[in-house]
């Protein structure tokens, strides 16, 4: 059968610039993967076309700010017939015990217009623990003009419209929901225009091209496959995203290139999707602005072009901006200096806005703020923020405490109590991105040590998977500390991720957590930490004389009363840290086994769970592993049935056995050098010295009654097998390496 290329194409008003990009990609293999379904798609033509091109894709799709489109190759007129098996009821009820249909049997027939005629070519097959009846179709192939209505119908329920706008068609009565007013629909096979309607539209082979460039305000299309060639000639239009994005990206680089030897544009490719997005015809221009600007923080004016102008800035070969910008204009004006003019005058209000807000916040001391966080609400069970300064600030100290003595101490309570000041200043009110960020500046412009300032920026670090983590003591104790009391603090209210809803990133704070305290090595337990945390909710936090030392003048901030939390608290979190820790190490390719086998043991310095894992694995490659694996699960299992707690303890008076009485002796020579190896950190050592066991272990379960009707000598058999089991799982819960 003939085949050809479909193209079909929806026009409307602009589109919302950071979803274009998903709704292009959906649209187009929404209406592939239907039209395949109904067989209208050639495998063979999608695969190769022709010979010229034999690696042609199936499909191209494109998106600008108009338009929506699609080319499909290898589409048939009509689909191929489908056979089609419908199961139709169990034999045991379609047919009575003379083989004759019964009345459920015909009912089901008639209602699909079939008579008792058919019943002698109905086949029966097992279906599950029963035999059934089914009936052989042929469903006639649909003609492309129904395929592709049903096709279209389907791909637009399935858009991923951030938000549905309801509007009028142009009868002044039907009403349409859809991301933007659509206004041309274009659909093509070959040559043919295929009749179809969507969104009160109906297909034809006209469309538009640039709202102000195009060689003709309407474009008549000969055929699908002259779409794209006719569209960036007469209409003035890329219409592939890809293509588009591509060439932006390169006039960026030959622009900045042109400007400076030494000059590149900032790197941000969510802003280079966005600019895509908006543009139909690139054209990338060099603007200036004034020097005196670049006494503003960088990140300040960076933000304020990229964010509200969708300027990349350009900076020098050390990352330092300078007073040079690119513009992705729509148009290409033979002078494009008003183009430019006018983008230099839009950009110095918003550079002088920034430059207001630096210097206004400069005026106040981030420490002169730190009394106005109590008048802002954190959350409506937790109090305001100044009460949870508070709370860091004790946990910040604590942790100082533990890790550098009372100078670390008392750096991380300052800088924990300044942390949050720079959420008041006016900068960080127009910018929330910059959080941390100016109140480093500030802290540095107050006068305060580096190590405070590098503080403040970093404690909200770890924002993201692969984020640097915090530099320097300080940082890590503060961040460790404000993100430990966000998850201790939530939990205590009952906010629980559960599912894709995690509001107030739970798990990222998590991940921050798991990832300083195991990449930092730090000597810290971590349940003990949570119950640490979880007693300041607990009570007033600043009792017991544990006030701290740094504090603005004036300050009698105290904690609401009535605290929410209870005693499972720090047990839930670190539940929850330990399944997060899971999943981060099973990502890094650890098995399901390793890790399992390591964090069932629930380590508590979670810096040396590496160390374990890689012990753990090279005590897997031991041709007695697997033997001792079984036996530790076996052991376990045994104490598990036994009724009160089994003391670790042998008697060897009582041992009579000679299979007890080797592996007695066996565990007496290795449990010291393996305890020993463990205490020094060398977890291979300790696991490979278990090796020695293998044989008595077998021996002992090949000769040894455990359950004794003797009440002393079963309990001291018991006794023997928890010493083992004690020994067998200091690195790692071994039995989770058995099969």
């Amino acid at each position: 059968m003939t085949t050809k290329n479909l193209l079909v194409e929806l026009f409307v008003e602009e589109l919302p610039p950071k979803a274009l990009r998903k709704l292009g990609e959906a649209f187009a293999n929404n209406l592939f993967a239907s039209l395949n379904e109904q067989e209208l798609v050639d495998p063979v033509s999608t695969i190769a076309p022709n010979e010229s091109d034999p690696d042609l894709p199936a499909l191209d799709y494109f998106a600008s700010p108009r338009r929506l489109a699609t080319l499909i190759r290898g589409i048939r007129a009509k689909g191929l017939d489908i056979a089609r098996q419908i199961k139709l009821m169990p034999v045991s009820v379609g047919l009575d015990a003379n083989g004759q249909a019964t009345q459920a049997l015909l009912k089901r027939l008639a209602s699909m217009g079939l008579d008792e005629a058919i019943v002698p070519n109905l086949k029966r097959a097992i279906d599950g623990k029963s035999e059934a009846l089914f009936f052989d179709s042929v469903a006639k192939g649909a003609t492309l003009a129904e395929g592709l209505q049903k096709a279209l119908d389907e791909a637009l329920a399935k858009l991923p419209i951030p938000k549905v706008m309801s509007y009028q068609l142009a009868d002044g009565w039907s009403t349409v929901n859809f991301v933007r007013p659509a206004h041309g629909l274009v659909a093509l096979h070959g040559t043919e225009v295929i009749a179809v309607s969507v969104l009160g539209l109906s297909a034809g082979r006209e469309t538009r091209g640039h709202r102000f460039e195009a060689a003709a305000d309407i474009l008549s299309l000969k055929d699908a496959d002259s779409y794209e060639s006719l569209m960036e000639d007469a209409g003035a239009v890329i219409p592939s995203f890809e293509k588009r994005r591509a060439e932006i990206a390169h006039q960026l680089q030959a622009a900045a290139a042109k400007a400076g030897p030494n000059l590149k544009p900032i790197e941000d490719d969510a802003l280079l999707d966005e600019v895509t997005a908006l543009v139909e015809r690139p054209n990338v221009l060099l603007g200036h602005f004034e020097e005196g600007f670049l006494e503003v923080p960088q990140e300040c004016l960076i933000l304020t072009m990229k964010a509200n102008q969708k300027y990349f800035p350009l900076l020098d070969n050390q990352g330092k901006l300078t007073n040079r910008f690119l513009i992705v204009s729509n148009i290409r004006p033979a002078d494009p200096s008003a183009v430019i003019g006018g983008n230099e005058r839009v950009v110095r209000p918003r550079l002088a806005d920034a430059k207001f807000f630096f210097d206004q916040d400069r005026k106040k001391t981030l420490e002169s703020r730190v009394l106005s966080l109590a008048k802002v609400v954190y959350h409506n069970k937790l109090g305001t923020q100044g009460e949870r300064v508070q709370r860091v600030c004790a946990i910040a100290k604590a942790i100082g405490q533990q890790l550098g003595g009372e100078t670390l101490a008392l750096q991380a309570e300052q800088a924990a109590l300044l942390a949050k000041t720079d959420l008041l200043t006016d900068m960080v009110g127009e910018f929330p991105e910059l959080q941390g960020t100016m109140g480093r500046y500030y802290a540095i412009n107050d006068g305060l040590p580096i190590a405070i300032a590098d503080a403040i920026e970093d404690h909200y670090k770890p924002r993201f998977a692969g984020d640097s983590l915090p530099r320097g003591q300080v940082g890590i104790v503060v961040a460790l500390a404000d993100k430990l009391e966000t998850l201790v603090g939530m939990f205590g209210i009952g906010q629980i991720p559960t599912g894709d809803k995690d509001p107030f990133a739970l798990r990222r704070h998590t991940l921050g957590v798991i990832r300083m305290l195991s990449e930092n090595d730090l000597p810290l337990e971590l349940e003990e930490m949570l119950q640490s945390v979880a007693g300041d909710f607990g009570s007033h936090v600043f009792s017991k004389g544990a006030e701290p030392s740094i504090k603005p003048k004036g300050s009698h901030a105290t904690l609401s009363t009535g605290s929410p939390f209870n005693s499972n608290t720090a047990t839930l979190v670190a539940d929850f840290i330990y399944d997060r820790l899971s999943g981060s190490l099973r990502e890094q390719g650890y098995t399901a086994q390793e890790v399992d086998a390591v964090v069932s043991q629930r380590p508590q310095r979670l810096g040396n769970i590496p160390k374990r894992l890689s012990a753990v694995r090279t005590f897997a490659g031991l041709p007695e592993a697997a033997s001792l694996a079984a036996a530790n699960k076996r052991v376990g299992n045994i104490l598990k049935k036994v009724e009160g707690a089994v003391e670790a303890k042998v008697d060897a008076a009582l041992l009579k056995e000679a299979a007890e009485i080797a592996l007695n002796a066996a565990l007496a020579e290795v449990k010291p050098r393996s305890e020993a190896a463990f205490a020094q950190g060398d977890y291979t050592a300790s696991l490979q010295e278990l090796a020695a066991l293998k044989a008595p272990v077998d021996t002992f379960f090949n000769d040894v009654m455990v359950n004794a009707e003797d009440p002393a000598l079963r309990a001291n058999r018991l006794g023997l097998l928890a010493t083992l089991h004690l020994a067998m799982n200091q690195v790692a819960d071994i039995s989770k390496l058995s099969v």
